[in-house]
């Protein structure tokens, strides 16, 4: 039988910690070997008895969620670590900090009307996002492996050979789930510094908090990085961000082209979609457009970069390597989407060099 997971739930609020309690009780896979009120308390737990993973309370009095964070990893870096967060302002904040920093992934408290309706969707969530770390952190031993290395190298040469001249590059588009914030805060950066292009983004994240993720990448970035509005233009240099809870298009071709936000049903359980984003990209401006898929889990995003390719553009994958989880990027090599499989930090000096060839051919 393997061995379960174990889990330290740290929560200032009793009665949410009997709520996770009972969340995660009976499944036989998992083990709840701790329930504790503080950082604190949960700093003093790890030390004597480290479990596999923590859900970690966003908001509590005197260590908050980030605070304690970052103490675990200096403890213990190889302890997983998903968030709980409230549908707050401040909530959300601090959860994009969390994530930039090393947590692996979040869940939000329910607040609707139903107790046993909230119970059954924060046992959902939390057993399903507990199960996605602890399969994380089993991946991460296997990484430490020779094969691994060699297995990504030899993907990169595959797909690198494949690498041709592409159309004038006016559009980049990204996709990305899980390990995705901490993932945009690397290639952001040093990619709006050498490009000036404008980029469209989605990333899996519920409504609130893709404007916190959007307000963060703006301080790091330095540019104009703001959650997308039906209607607007598509403007050079600036960063948009597809609002939680809802689709990012675009509507129109080439110079004419606005952005639209759509409330149809999610695709690949997600809204936002990076197969809506990508498809409406690829109808909107053809082979003008470079893609990028990072780190996340499921598959969106295959099937718009499909048509991204067929259309003459090109497409970037974040290596297995330097992925929190290699499912999205990891489906478009499979499918033979891609163009190039890279390490996140080289992925921007590749899409700069990309921009430039074009320019000169």
């Amino acid at each position: 039988m393997a061995e379960r997971i174990k889990v330290l739930i740290i929560d200032d609020s009793r009665l949410f910690r009997s709520a996770l309690d009972e969340a995660l009780s009976g499944q036989g896979d998992i083990a709840v070997v701790g329930s504790v009120f503080s950082g604190l308390k949960a700093l003093e737990f790890i030390r004597q008895s480290p479990p596999d993973i923590v859900t970690l309370d966003v908001e509590m009095p005197g260590m908050n969620g980030l605070e304690t964070l970052e103490q675990i990893q200096q403890i213990n870096p190889s302890i997983g670590v998903v968030m709980v967060s409230a549908f707050t302002r401040r909530g959300a904040d601090i959860t994009v900090k969390a994530l930039q920093a090393g947590a692996f992934d979040f869940v939000t408290k329910p607040s609707g009307p139903s107790v046993q309706e909230n119970l059954a969707a924060l046992r959902d969530e939390v057993l399903f996002k507990i199960r996605a770390c602890a399969r994380h952190r089993a991946n991460l031993g296997a990484k430490s492996g020779v094969r691994l290395t060699v297995r990504s190298s030899v993907v990169s040469m595959m797909v690198s050979v494949t690498r041709r001249p592409a159309a004038l590059t006016r559009l980049i588009v990204i996709g990305a789930s899980t390990g995705g914030p901490r993932a945009l805060s690397t290639l952001l950066p040093e990619l709006c510094s050498l490009i000036n292009l404008p980029i469209l983004l989605v990333q899996h994240m519920p409504h609130g908090f893709t404007q916190s993720l959007a307000d963060s990448l703006a301080r790091e970035t330095k540019k104009v990085v703001v959650e997308a509005t039906d209607g607007a233009s598509i403007d050079a240099g600036t960063v948009y961000i597809a609002p939680g809870g809802q689709h990012l298009v675009i509507r129109g071709v080439g110079p004419s082209a606005k952005l639209g936000l759509s409330d149809q049903p999610p695709e690949n359980g997600c809204r936002p979609s990076a197969d809506v984003l990508f498809r409406s990209a690829a109808s909107a401006f053809g082979g003008a457009v470079t893609a990028i898929i990072l780190t996340g889990m499921g598959r969106d995003g295959t099937a718009g970069l499909g048509a991204i390719r067929r259309a003459g553009g090109y497409v970037i994958a974040q290596d297995e390597a330097s992925s929190v989880v290699w499912g999205m990027p990891g489906s478009a090599v499979e499918a033979g989407v891609t163009n190039e499989v890279l390490p996140l930090n080289q992925i921007a000096r590749a899409v700069s060099a990309l921009v430039q060839k074009n320019k000169r051919s």
